[in-house]
């Protein structure tokens, strides 16, 4: 089950690596388009499931609810060797509680953070879960000194992402100037997260070509309706003919091309960090669920670099302090700190050598014990 494009890109991964070693294996549940390419027989839209923040989870309750009971229905009466629940962890861990409970194993791949939050959920989890699969390597011994069975497999962007890439034959490739200062801008992949970063980000971008006017602004945007999210926030302000270059996808280009980021709070925040980019990390969000989250919250970080690395190394501009004025004099101090933008990329470099484990290999081992069959990898 993998409720959102993240988790589709683990699952595809996942359903590639198994296939090497148990080639009649069947899949099914809740994917995307990435795992229904694998043969993946998807039995629901995965997008219906793609709700982020508490409000948003509200509005939705009654037909998450009732894809949920749906998919418990049919797991159990199709009884498969393991449920692997891919992050989503509300959704999911309601359901492995009921697997499990049934006698079906479970598995779930991405752990909640419940190091920063909602510490309580790991008595859920050890009542839901059959085995855990973390990302991150400091995740590994809260399970274990819980007593739920873990396996630490790295995340699938270290792997995918080069060690060394050449900046220069990206930018070629972008025909971006070689001397420009170029900024990548990554205001989110949903389209609630657009509607509130878009205005931002505009607004932001021009104050920067108002002080650089020889900057490059990328913005890389996943799909269509994001697209236009962001050229009805450049009409509105009037900037359709300001140099804000919208790409499709390409997120990973624009920031191997860019001098500096500015990301949106989320996994893009990681990839910038495995390309050695320095960035600066915001986010919006509704009010009342931004104000619920930050009475939870119970670490000092939201950005995935700074909570690998345990300290401040990118600044985080969240909400109230997510200004156009603040964010844009953060990224041109960025780009006039030439102490710090030659030490980050070191200190990244740190997190991409952990995180390098050959994910899918090694959460292929770990779930190969609940099939009974199949050949065990070297990896196990």
């Amino acid at each position: 089950m993998a409720g959102e494009a993240s988790g589709d890109l683990l699952g595809s991964r996942l359903i590639a690596a198994l296939r090497r070693y148990v080639p009649d294996a069947e899949f099914f549940g809740i994917g995307g388009p990435m795992m229904e390419a694998q043969g993946f027989d998807a039995w629901f839209p995965q997008e219906k499931l793609a709700v982020r923040g508490f409000v948003e989870v509200i509005r939705h309750f009654r037909e998450l609810f009732a894809i949920r009971r749906a998919l418990v229905r049919r797991m159990r009466a199709a009884r498969p060797d393991v449920f692997v629940g891919i992050d989503s962890p509300d959704f999911n861990l309601g359901v492995e509680r009921r697997l499990k409970a049934h006698g079906i194993p479970t598995a779930q791949y991405v752990s909640p953070s419940v190091w920063a939050w909602r510490s309580g959920r790991i008595q859920t989890i050890r009542r839901s879960v059959s085995h855990m699969l973390v990302l991150f390597p400091f995740e590994e011994a809260i399970y274990r000194d819980a007593g739920i069975p873990v396996t630490y497999v790295g995340h699938p962007l270290a792997d995918e992402i080069p060690l060394v890439y050449d900046r220069a034959d990206v930018r070629a490739a972008l025909r971006l100037p070689a001397g420009a200062p170029v900024i990548a801008m990554l205001p989110g992949s949903r389209q609630v997260e657009l509607r509130e970063h878009a205005p931002l980000f505009v607004a932001t971008g021009r104050l920067i070509l108002a002080a650089r006017p020889d900057a490059r602004l990328l913005v890389p945007l996943v799909t269509r309706e994001t697209r236009e999210i962001f050229e009805t926030a450049l009409w509105k302000a009037d900037a359709r003919d300001l140099p804000f270059n919208l790409l499709f996808g390409h997120a990973q280009d624009a920031l191997a091309a860019a001098d500096v980021a500015l990301v949106a709070s989320g996994t893009a925040t990681l990839e910038a960090a495995l390309l050695r980019r320095p960035m600066v990390v915001t986010y919006k969000a509704n009010r009342v669920s931004y104000g619920i989250a930050k009475r939870l919250v119970r670490i000092p970080y939201v950005a995935l670099p700074n909570i690998l690395a345990g300290e401040f190394l990118v600044p985080e501009l969240l909400q109230d302090d997510a200004t156009p004025e603040n964010i844009a004099q953060a990224l041109l101090n960025l780009l006039g700190d030439s102490a710090v933008m030659e030490a980050l990329p070191g200190r990244f470099a740190q997190i991409h050598e952990a995180l390098r484990q050959g994910t899918g290999e090694r959460a292929a081992a770990a779930l190969l014990p609940f099939l009974d069959r199949g050949t065990m990898p070297a990896a196990a």
